[in-house]
């Protein structure tokens, strides 16, 4: 009886979710489209000559948070087509078997995007309205709600889920321990958000200075200027991560492959500590010597970081061999069937490493909306990325289970993985 009773309720869950979907959506745009007016309206009232500066301290506080959300929308997209193309993407982070959904990201996702679109609004409009201390508390509040939402000790809010994300940060700061995909692919993430982690911590340093909502930023040799010895060195943390997991992966495995691998992330500090000197040596230095220095250095990296995302991350043979039939190309087993979209991958992959330079780079980063631009568009090479990390992780995971008869008698049947799939994409809710 009881079990009948649950499958009415499943039922009648599955039948309203549709619904449910479509009516949080239209609440959503309907909520951002109010407060973008409202922030419109605000921008309106203040002064022309000083909206440029305060559109900057507006973005120094905001652009963190939002690429943040971004990501996790994007996170969500990619969880969607591993369901939808069957891998077996929950084996390979070695997650519960009641993850949270692609449509339960985008939920996290959509109300990420609220708090930030609301907290920046209220900003803008107390701040136009000559409220400028409650103004100043706005992105106060709301970087004070992040580490507070993540590290709520309550069974609500997908508390195991957070709970693993906070374990894998402790993991890949302190990689005393084996390395697991989830520790260095949340690694290799946050490098792509190198400059969002350098932007939290300088909207921390005015917070915690009481500079919010003035323009004691505008002194770039301020103790929160753009000047700062703890850019670069924020910039460098997640490469230094990830250079301190391949080496514990060599001391675990002898893998020399590894240490290769620390290379690559080793010629990141030249191109970040090279370009932060600029400001702290003489110009004609800097053009004579340093300058030059840093074009080889950002030049060598990005061609190692290209070379390396296309046959060791992606394991693709369009880099090395004769050349052979077009799947051959590329590698036997292709999970994504058309050979145009690993080309296209391999293109668009080669130009946004180049790019990725630019937002490194203390000297560049003088148009903030610039770095915005190129920032995000590192997020989207970073997502494209993850396609293929997480294939060649899944045929890795699926070879081995075939070659090991334990493996196959252990692993988990197909129709299993399929009714999971299934499961998960129905957007019921789960906990964890």
């Amino acid at each position: 009886m009881n079990d009948k009773g649950s499958s009415s309720v499943e039922s009648v869950m599955k039948v309203n979710a549709p619904s449910t979907w479509g009516i949080q959506a239209i609440s959503f745009a309907v909520w951002i489209l109010i407060c973008l007016k409202v922030a419109y309206e605000s921008l309106v009232l203040m002064n022309v000559a000083t909206l440029d500066k305060f559109l900057y301290e507006v973005y120094l506080y905001y652009n963190p948070v939002f690429l943040m959300s971004a990501m996790v929308w994007l996170w969500g997209v990619n969880v969607y087509v591993f369901l939808t193309m069957r891998f077996p993407y929950a084996r390979v982070f070695e997650l519960d078997p009641n993850h949270v959904s692609h449509q339960e990201i985008w939920k996290i996702a959509s109300w990420m995007t609220v708090a930030v679109i609301t907290s920046m609004t209220a900003y803008l409009y107390l701040y136009s309205h000559g409220m400028v201390s409650m103004a100043a508390s706005q992105p106060v509040l709301l970087y004070l709600m992040v580490p507070l939402m993540l590290g709520l000790p309550l069974d609500m809010f997908y508390m195991n889920t957070r709970f693993y994300f906070l374990r894998t940060l402790v993991r890949l700061t302190f990689p005393i321990q084996p390395i697991s995909f989830a520790d260095f692919f949340v690694a290799d993430v946050l490098t792509s958000m190198a400059k969002v982690l350098s932007d939290v911590e300088r909207s921390a340093c005015r917070m915690y200075h009481r500079q919010v909502a003035t323009v004691a930023w505008l002194n770039a040799n301020d103790t929160c200027g753009g000047h700062s010895i703890y850019i670069p060195i924020v910039l460098a943390y997640p490469y230094l991560s990830r250079l301190l997991q391949c080496l514990r992966q060599y001391h675990d495995t002898k893998d020399k492959s590894c240490l290769f691998n620390a290379l690559k992330y080793t010629t990141t500090f030249p191109v970040i500590f090279i370009s932060a000197l600029k400001y702290h040596v003489e110009l004609p230095y800097w053009f004579s010597t340093l300058r030059p220095l840093w074009v080889l250095c950002a030049i060598l990296n990005s061609c190692y970081s290209f070379w390396w995302d296309i046959t060791k991350d992606w394991d693709l043979g369009w880099m090395s061999g004769p050349w052979k039939p077009v799947k051959q190309s590329l590698r036997p087993t292709l999970m994504y069937n058309q050979p145009w979209v690993y080309y296209w991958a391999i293109g668009s992959n080669m130009v946004l490493r180049a790019a990725w330079t630019y937002k490194l780079s203390a000297h560049l980063r003088h148009n903030f909306k610039t770095v915005f631009l190129f920032s995000f568009l590192e997020m989207l090479r970073r997502f494209q990325w993850i396609f293929f990390r997480v294939e060649i992780a899944a045929l890795k995971l699926s070879s081995s289970t075939a070659s090991n008869p334990l493996s196959r008698v252990t692993s988990i049947p197909l129709k299993d993985i399929d009714s999971e799939t299934e499961h998960l994409l129905s957007g019921l809710n789960h906990d964890v």
